[in-house]
Parts: structure tokens; C-alpha cells; sequence
């Protein structure tokens, strides 16, 4: 399978590159970004490891490069500041984005290619991928809420002090302010987290608000996101390249999950080869489907509110 990074000169690009070189799952990847020299340098640098990682092609250079990939991972993008909401990016970053799926639009992909949003925000730029028709719409998905249920995760992990991958939460509807905890399903080793010692509802929420500013927190203190991300998109991919259908919370067009239509939002769902084969409607209790209905519809007007 070939990856295409638009942006992969770039923190998040880079990251996800190095990422993917570690799984070796990949057959490919290809860097393209507006700085060649730097994108160049980046998959030099992959290629030096190679020997010790695994045998893969790493190339680079202009949108040509593109052409013959299965998935095409979009970070490029203008970088959030640490006091910007994902939305307030949106009118800076949305002419770059249409500039890019309109480049895209004169590559060769390959049958069945998928189109990966990581640039923010990323529910409205994967709803504008969407209604690009450069691929199906069950093969143009977003990141999403990977990161954010990566991220919660982790940190209840530390508070419970417990290994991460034992734990099991979601975070599901806007990537951004108006992000859900899944708390009704959350457990750790199947166990629910209220049965946890260290659990108090005060507790758990003040992780989630850590969670929801985490981002910024990374932006103020290094500058910019990148490892998790990396880690995030490769969890995606590898799931398309090896059709493996792991249940994601992955951003993609809603057709009626939880009575939410026409917009793209992050809802547990089947990702394997082409994309999305299919989305779940997760058992929430009534507090948690009005939080995300009304996550739904802030997106809704926003998209609505884009820029022409």
C-alpha cells in the first residue's frame, strides 16, 4: 500500500511518516509538501533508517509523487495558536485546503483510495473532502477524535494508575470544544470505572477538561503537536492497509447514527480497506446523545458559515 503525507515537511507529517516507518506495514510513502528541500530532506532522513526499521520506499517531490497511491494523508495547514479554538481556524485555513483538493483532483489514485483529513478543523474540512467527490464518501474519513480518545486514554490511565491499553473510553463528536466523553461505556480491563479505586465524577471530568486543552497545552509548551498525532494516524491507516476494521472514532458524513445527517463528525466506526464500511450507534445515556446532537449541529452551522 502506498501513503501519500501532503504536508509531510511539516511536524505532524514528519511524525506520521517516522510513525508508519516504524509499524512496516506500508509499502510506501511519499512526502509532498509546498517546501520541497524540506520534505526531502525528511524522507532522506527516513531512508537513512531504513536498514534498521523496515524495507520500505520513502520518496518525495511535488504533487506528481501522489499518483498511484491507496491513501492520501492531508496535515498541511496553518498551525493553530495556543489561545485559537479549532473553528476560529477554520477561515485561515480553508482557501489553502480547497487549494489542495483541487491539486488532488489531478492526481491518479488508485482503485479504491481513501483521503485521510488531519488538518484542523478537521470535521468541516473532511465534510468539504466529502462533497469534493475525489473519492467516494465512505472513502473520505477524518482523524477525528483518534487523538482526543488517544489522549483521554492516557491520562486516565495516570490517574488510575493502570496501564493505557487496559483502559477503555471514548471521545466521540467534534474534534474541538465541543468534544464528547463517552463515560457510560468507559472501563478499565472491562471493568467499569466508577468500580475503580481513585474514581469520583469530579475527578474523571477535570481529566477530560485536561483532555480537551491538551492540544493548546502542547502548542504553548513545544510548539506544536506531533507525536501522538503521528501515532493517531498511523492507528488509522494501518487499519485501511490491513482491512482490519477496527472500530474508530473516526470523523466521517453521517446518514442518521444517533438522528445526526449531513455533516461529518466522529462516531465509532468499521474502518478498513476504501474507507469507512461502516458506522456504529454507540449505547449512550440521554445526557451524552443531547451533548452530541448539539455537537452535530454546532458543526452543521459552521459548515454552513464557510467561506465560499
Amino acid at each position: 500500500m502506498k501513503v501519500s503525507i501532503i504536508g509531510g515537511g511539516g511536524r505532524v507529517g514528519s511524525d506520521a511518516a517516522f510513525a508508519l516507518q516504524l509499524g512496516g506495514i506500508v509499502r510506501e510513502i511519499a512526502l509532498m509538501d509546498m517546501n520541497q528541500e524540506t520534505a526531502a530532506g525528511e524522507a532522506l532522513d527516513l531512508r537513512h533508517g531504513s536498514a534498521f526499521t523496515s524495507s520500505q520506499v520513502i520518496t518525495s517531490g511535488d504533487y506528481s509523487v501522489v499518483d498511484g497511491s491507496d491513501c492520501v494523508v492531508i496535515t498541511a495547514g496553518l498551525r493553530r495558536r495556543p489561545d485559537e479554538s479549532r473553528l476560529e481556524l477554520v477561515n485561515r485555513n480553508v482557501a489553502l485546503f480547497k487549494g489542495i483538493l483541487s491539486s488532488l483532483k489531478g492526481c491518479k489514485l488508485n482503485d479504491g483510495a481513501t483521503v485521510l483529513v488531519v488538518s484542523n478543523p478537521v470535521d468541516l474540512l473532511t465534510e468539504l473532502t466529502v462533497q469534493s467527490g475525489i473519492v467516494p464518501r465512505h472513502s473520505a474519513l477524518g482523524l477525528g477524535t483518534v487523538l482526543d480518545t488517544c489522549r483521554f486514554r492516557s491520562l486516565l490511565a495516570d490517574h488510575f494508575k493502570v496501564g493505557a491499553r487496559d483502559l477503555n473510553a471514548l471521545i466521540l463528536g467534534e474534534h474541538g470544544d465541543s468534544m464528547v466523553p463517552i463515560l457510560s461505556s468507559a472501563c478499565v480491563g472491562g471493568v467499569p470505572i466508577a468500580s475503580i479505586p481513585g474514581y469520583t465524577p469530579e475527578a474523571v471530568q477535570e481529566v477530560f477538561e485536561f483532555t480537551k486543552k491538551s492540544g493548546a497545552e502542547v502548542i504553548r509548551l513545544k510548539g506544536g503537536a506531533g507525536r501522538a498525532v503521528g501515532v493517531a494516524i498511523k492507528e488509522v491507516v494501518e487499519s485501511i492497509a490491513l482491512d482490519r476494521e477496527a472500530i474508530l472514532p473516526v470523523s466521517s458524513h453521517q446518514t442518521g447514527k444517533l438522528g445526526i445527517f449531513d455533516i461529518s463528525i466522529s462516531l465509532p466506526s468499521k474502518v478498513g480497506r476504501r474507507g469507512v464500511h461502516e458506522v456504529l450507534e454507540p449505547a449512550v445515556d440521554p445526557k451524552e446523545r443531547e451533548l452530541l446532537i448539539k455537537s452535530a449541529e454546532i458543526l452543521t452551522k459552521a459548515y454552513a458559515e464557510l467561506p465560499a
